[in-house]
C-alpha cells in the first residue's frame, strides 16, 4: 500500500503548479519571489538577464521611495564587473545555485565596492539561482540578506533549484510578457577606463577591485607578484590616481 503524500509534500507540488501558471504571467518574478519567501529570509531581491556580459534588469525588488536606486543604478552602469558573482555569471558562466561565500574574493570585505556598495545594498549575504541559456545569454534571480543565510535555507533552495531552472528557461520564451523592457545601462565609466588602459591592465584592475590580493593575482594569471605591483604603477599612473578609492570612482558612469 502506497504512503500517502504528507502536508510539505502537498505544499511542495501546490507551490510548483503556482509558479508553472504564471510563467506567461506579467507577475512571473514576483509571484516567485513569494515562493522562495517561503524558504528564505530576505530583504532585496533582482531578476537580471546578462547578454554578452552585460547586465539588463528583468524585474527588482521596489526601492523604499518608489523609485530606481542610485547604486543600482551604478551597478548596471559597469560595476557590475567587480561583483563576486561576475565570472559564475559571464565570465565561466554555470547554470547552479551560488552562494556569496562561494564565490567572493579572499580580501573581498575590505574592496571599495564592498564598503560602498555591496554593504549598503545587501550587507550580509547574497544567494541567487543561475540559468544558463545559451553562450551569449544567462540569467540570474538573486536575493540579497542583512543576516547570514542559514544552511537549512540554502538546502531548501537546493531542493528548488532544478525546477528553477526549467522554470527561468521557459520564462525566457515569453519575454515579451515582462513588465517592461530590459533596462540598458549606461557603460560610459567602464568604457573610459577600458579605452585608458591596455587589456591586461584592464583585466588586472578588475581583479584588483573584485578583492583578490596581489598574491591570488599572480595564481590567477599566472605572472609574479612583482608583475602585478608593476601594472598597478602603470594603472595608477595612466589614470593620474593615487589610490584604490579613485580607482573605484573612475569605473563608475560619469
Amino acid at each position: 500500500m502506497s504512503t500517502p503524500p504528507t502536508l510539505q509534500e502537498i505544499a511542495w507540488h501546490r507551490t510548483f503548479g503556482i509558479l508553472i501558471g504564471a510563467i506567461d504571467q506579467p507577475n512571473f518574478w514576483q509571484t516567485v519571489v513569494r515562493r522562495v519567501s517561503d524558504v528564505l529570509r530576505f530583504d532585496n531581491w533582482v531578476a537580471l538577464l546578462f547578454k554578452d556580459g552585460r547586465p539588463y534588469l528583468l524585474d527588482e525588488s521596489p526601492a523604499e521611495d518608489g523609485g530606481p536606486d542610485p547604486l543600482f543604478q551604478d551597478y548596471l552602469g559597469g560595476i557590475y564587473l567587480i561583483d563576486p558573482f561576475y565570472r559564475v555569471n559571464c565570465e565561466q558562466a554555470q547554470s547552479g545555485l551560488f552562494q556569496l561565500r562561494d564565490v567572493a574574493p579572499d580580501c573581498f570585505a575590505q574592496t571599495e565596492y564592498y564598503q560602498r556598495y555591496f554593504h549598503l545594498n545587501v550587507v550580509a549575504d547574497e544567494i541567487q539561482f543561475n540559468c544558463r541559456i545559451d553562450d551569449r545569454q544567462l540569467v540570474c534571480l538573486s536575493f540579497g540578506s542583512r543576516t547570514p543565510i542559514t544552511q537549512d535555507e540554502v538546502a531548501h533552495l537546493a531542493l528548488f533549484q532544478p525546477w528553477m531552472e526549467a522554470l527561468i528557461r521557459q520564462r525566457l520564451l515569453h519575454g515579451q510578457h515582462d513588465p517592461h523592457p530590459p533596462r540598458v545601462p549606461s557603460h560610459q565609466g567602464l568604457e573610459n577606463l577600458k579605452a585608458t588602459l591596455t587589456s591586461r591592465e584592464f583585466d588586472i584592475c578588475q581583479l584588483m577591485l573584485s578583492g583578490h590580493s596581489s598574491k591570488r593575482i599572480a595564481d590567477l594569471r599566472d605572472i609574479s607578484v612583482d608583475t602585478v605591483k608593476t601594472h598597478r604603477r602603470h594603472i595608477y599612473s595612466k589614470l593620474g590616481i593615487k589610490t584604490q578609492s579613485e580607482l573605484f570612482s573612475s569605473l563608475l558612469p560619469s
